[in-house]
């Protein structure tokens, strides 16, 4: 199949890199043949190659016309999504690929792309909030949703944040650390930091959440087993139009006081059967941390302490 494609593009260089480098990347990676030549690319090569091959010179079009520049790590990213485009649970970052590695975490991400409301329970190490922050960035990279707002109680606290030294950021980022490590797995530290200047990302303690709606976000509420019934609903009401909320937590370490109910596990009775909240459970099984950590996990599933 041959196929051609006319270019709009005063400096062709900032479009297809020094040395037509970008180009080349597309033909090796693809597999597809490219020509250029005044203004016109020809791509040559099997029906799927030159579909595949149009939609990475259609989002690099796209990048430029906003006035973005564009890098080798943009280039992979926008081949790695054509290549991927019929692939079930593939999250794509700036900073790779990302797959699901169990049938669970599978049945996770794809629950994820169709509910409104996600809420995964399992022990630590089975990618909840990994693959949460994971599809948060996907969706905001790609112009899904315009925040991305990722929160947990800082229950060690007692929420009561206002007697710890420093200001808000360094009372709260010993509770927030994990979400932090996660984002900068997923981007660019300069675009992490850039985001979260911007508003664009925003990490806070649940406790600041009260009384805000979300619309156009994707919000991540992590360690829901520490939250209360009453905060636990608070979250949940905060959804505005066109946002997605995660609630990912291990009902098996709660840390709440012993007169406390968790909310995360009251939900499980009360929103069970509600339209558009789906509940996936993860195990040991699905655990892709080192073997030691799943043998501890099913030691203390044997004994109560």
């Amino acid at each position: 199949m041959k196929e051609r494609f006319r270019i709009k593009s005063k400096n062709p260089v900032r479009l297809f890199g020094p040395g037509d480098k970008f180009l080349k990347l597309i033909k090796e990676r693809i597999g597809v043949k490219l020509y250029f030549f005044n203004n016109v690319i020809t791509m040559e090569g099997e029906e799927d190659e030159v579909k595949k091959a149009r939609m990475v010179l259609e989002n690099m079009i796209e990048k430029r016309k906003k006035g973005e520049s564009i890098d080798e790590t943009d280039i992979n990213g926008f081949i790695e999504r054509a290549l991927l485009k019929d692939s079930h649970g593939v999250i794509i970052t700036p900073r790779g690929v990302i797959r699901p590695k169990t049938e669970n975490q599978q049945l996770y991400v794809e629950s994820i792309d169709r509910y409104t409301v996600v809420v995964a329970i399992g022990p630590a190490g089975t990618g909840k909030t990994f693959l949460a922050v994971a599809k948060a960035v996907e969706s905001l990279e790609n112009k899904r949703i315009e925040r991305i707002i990722l929160t947990r109680p800082a229950v060690e606290a007692g929420e009561s944040l206002g007697f710890l030294p420093g200001d808000m950021r360094e009372k709260v980022l010993p509770y927030l650390r994990p979400l932090y490590d996660a984002l900068y797995q997923m981007l660019p530290a300069d675009k992490v930091k850039k985001y979260i200047a911007d508003e664009v990302i925003e990490i806070a303690p649940l406790a600041y959440m009260r009384g805000r709606t979300f619309s156009d976000a994707f919000i991540i509420l992590d360690e829901a087993q520490n939250t209360t019934a009453s905060q636990m609903k608070m979250f949940l009401t905060r959804l505005g139009w066109n946002s997605k909320a995660i609630v990912t937590g291990d009902i098996t370490q709660i840390d709440l006081k012993q007169d406390e109910d968790s909310g995360l596990i009251k939900i499980q009775k009360i929103l069970s059967h509600v339209e558009g909240i789906k509940f996936v459970y993860l195990d040991k099984k699905d655990v892709v941390r080192p073997k030691l950590v799943s043998d501890i996990i099913e030691a203390y599933e044997k004994k109560s302490i």
